[in-house]
């Protein structure tokens, strides 16, 4: 009888929809062994399931909606899918064709059961036995749970407490376990997060530490010597090693059978290679695909230590990718937990992509449910504007374009209490960040809060201890805050205290897919004041101001190679400080000829620059801004808006243009901007350029 091995075959249906056929086929008599996997591949992207909304809806994959999808197994042509969140639930679909079905779970909370009868917390990582059992990571229940392949939900070992102890079953305690995976022998293992360790489940249920320490640290060795920070999953490969997603040290450790922990990939030369490595697959040639948290990237690290990013790459990066599965071809199942879709990734033909893949969260996704509240008190009250989305910003070392502005800034008093506004449920891994920076902040689901003591009041005090857990270091001191995934706010509670910068940074969705969070509708808050227009200029290719005039007009020569066309602008709010200078939200120009009248193209003005979302390439601030934009002289109190009408920033879309003169026949003609803000304002004076073209 001839042997057979699995192949992949991929069909899209109806629009960006996938569905993944398993198939079998005979393959050549004699031995065959795996072939070996490609190095460096680019990545196809394509939809398994789910539209960019967060909901809770089973269904074929342009009907399914998830809260946020984690952990992804695959067993055959069976996918399995743990969807947290709001959702709580296992979801699973034969990817030859069919619906995405409830398994088990579907309300908050820790029961076993049949199906929909048994209840999860927050169910993140996940893993099928050689017998057809799921097993769970309930990061929020700090259990381990089992699936048949029927259905029955059991708990092999935590009771729902947080803590830390080897044991027996309901004797063994976890914080917040993210990470599992099982052995050929049945044994399960687990990535105990907020432990910062290693456990192993025996078949009879004994739960063991494998590796780590008492503090979250960097350490290699054996057992209770080697530490890590912040585990997240796990995964075995051929030879028996355990590979570890060690998200906080951005390192790839590996246990050895004999239990050794060594670091295959950190830091190089001081400078971190991996970005937040949150999720693993392996390969049978020692292959590791890993998801990274910061980068939006799951790349490709070889035998021999070569890192490639296989998908998401600046500008089509994921939202947060989370959970990798490898099918039996190689290619990928991958949840983009923060985009509420499940992708698959396979080698692109030619390594290109026929078309632009649909990725992160859709435009349609419901924002926070704020019903108009601010982060500080009186929530429904009034409180100045400091910052919009798209600004321009610069570094404390002399770089006045090095980024955009991704949130809206709310003043306050240093030290002010700061309040949640929506409820909210934490689902990152690692929730607070630069403690005791200026940036330090906190992400509570679709939100993130930034400039403040997270956790702590202005003298250092904590808030709330049950929810954040203020960790000391080995000398007593304040080391880190940290928030568990799962953990539930409600509106109007204490997140924290302003910090020195006086102020509170509110980014509404995940990096790279920041919308305007002015979009919230804060209660009290109004604009009636028109942008204002402080210049228009024409920049040749040596960015040189265009300054000859004829008869008052502009000379512009008809031979010049391209022009950027440059607006100084900026808008204000009701009642802010009259110093107080904001971006706008949308800018674009047309020509007119003598008689006033729209050139062909131009009948609508070109609006080029609109931020309605946060661009998601590094270069954006350079292509939005001229040079001279931000806050050039020190101490300056304003900052400089010199928008590059040109170019193109708007829907995650970047590109340069130029005006080109020698389109226009010689004569006389007017540019005339649109400047709008957020609130349809436009700027109604020194809207417009006169110019002769020669």
């Amino acid at each position: 009888m001839d042997r057979k091995h699995w192949i992949t075959a991929v069909v899209v249906v109806t629009g960006a929809a996938l569905a993944a056929s398993f198939l079998w086929v005979p393959t050549p008599k004699g031995p065959v062994g795996p072939a070996p996997t490609p190095l460096g591949w680019q990545a196809r992207i394509d939809l398994v399931g789910g539209d960019g909304v967060a909901g809770n809806a089973a269904g074929s994959a342009a009907q399914v909606r998830f809260s946020d999808p984690w952990g992804v197994a695959l067993g055959g042509t069976v996918l399995f899918v743990a969807d947290a969140g709001d959702n709580n639930r296992i979801l699973y679909r034969n990817l030859l064709g069919g619906a995405f079905t409830l398994l088990a779970g579907g309300r908050e909370g820790f029961a076993d059961g049949q199906g929909a009868a048994a209840a999860f917390n927050t169910p993140s990582g996940i893993a099928l036995d050689r017998h057809g059992n799921l097993y769970v990571a309930d990061t929020g229940n700090h259990a381990i749970r089992r699936i048949t392949p029927q259905g029955q939900v059991s708990t092999v070992a935590g009771d729902g407490t947080p803590g830390f102890a080897d044991g027996v079953g309901a004797q063994a305690r976890f914080n917040g376990p993210m990470g599992v995976t099982v052995g050929a022998d049945d044994r399960i293992y687990v990535a105990d997060t907020w432990n910062d360790r290693i456990r192993v489940i025996t078949p009879d249920g004994q739960v063991a530490t494998l590796a780590g320490g008492e503090r979250p640290g960097w350490e290699d060795g054996a057992g209770a010597v080697a530490r890590f920070d912040t585990p997240t999953d796990l995964k075995l490969d051929a030879h028996g090693n355990l590979w570890v997603a060690d998200l906080q040290n951005n390192a790839l450790r590996v246990i050895s059978p004999e239990g050794t922990v060594s670091t295959r990939v950190g830091m190089r030369d001081g400078e971190r290679v991996l970005w937040g490595p949150m999720a693993l697959a392996v390969t049978h040639d020692d292959v590791v695909y890993v998801s990274e948290r910061l980068s939006g990237r799951v790349v490709q690290v070889s035998p021999h230590g070569h890192i490639v990013a296989v998908a998401g790459n600046d500008a089509q990066r994921f939202a947060r990718p989370a959970g990798l599965a490898l099918a039996p071809d190689g290619s990928l199942l991958m949840a983009d937990a923060d985009a509420y879709r499940v992708h698959h990734l396979a080698p692109a033909a030619g390594g290109l992509q026929a078309s632009p893949p649909v990725l992160g969260p859709s435009p349609d996704n419901p924002l926070p449910a704020n019903q108009r509240r601010w982060p500080l008190a009186p929530q429904l009250g009034w409180h100045e504007v400091t910052g919009t989305l798209g600004e321009v910003r610069g570094n404390f070392s002399g770089e006045s374009r090095h980024h955009l502005h991704s949130g809206f800034d709310v003043r306050g008093d240093v030290g002010q209490t700061v309040l949640a506004i929506a409820p909210g449920k934490v689902s990152s891994p690692a929730s607070t960040w630069s403690l005791g920076g200026q940036a330090e902040g906190f992400s509570l689901d679709k939100l993130d809060y930034i400039h403040m003591k997270v956790g702590r009041d202005a003298g250092n005090r904590p808030l709330d201890a049950a929810r954040f857990q203020l960790l000391d270091d080995e000398s007593g001191r304040l080391d880190r805050v940290r928030v568990r995934r799962g953990t539930r706010f409600q509106p109007g509670d204490a997140l924290g205290s302003i910090n020195n910068q006086a102020h509170v940074h509110l980014a509404v969705g995940p990096s790279g897919y920041e919308r305007n969070a002015v979009r919230l509708g804060f209660a009290n808050y109004a604009d009636h004041v028109a942008p204002k227009i402080d210049d228009i200029a024409l920049l040749d290719a040596n960015d040189q101001r265009l300054v000859t005039k004829v008869d008052g007009r502009l000379r512009v020569p008809r031979d010049d190679s391209g022009l950027q066309l440059v607006v100084e602008a900026w808008d204000q709010v009701d009642d802010n400080l009259p110093r107080r200078r904001l971006g706008l939200y949308a800018l674009g120009y047309q020509i007119l000829d003598s008689n006033g009248r729209a050139l062909p193209g131009y009948e609508q003005p070109r609006m080029n620059i609109l931020f309605n979302r946060m661009p998601p390439q590094r270069e954006a601030v350079k292509v939005a801004y001229a040079a001279d934009s931000g806050i050039t002289v020190h101490g300056s109190s304003s900052t400089r808006f010199r928008y590059v009408l040109t170019n193109t920033v708007r829907d995650g879309l970047l590109a340069t243009g130029l005006l080109q003169p020698a389109e226009l026949l010689p004569g006389n003609y007017t540019i005339r901007i649109t400047a709008k803000d957020y609130s349809g304002n436009a700027a109604m004076a020194g809207t417009e350029l006169p110019i002769r073209v020669q």
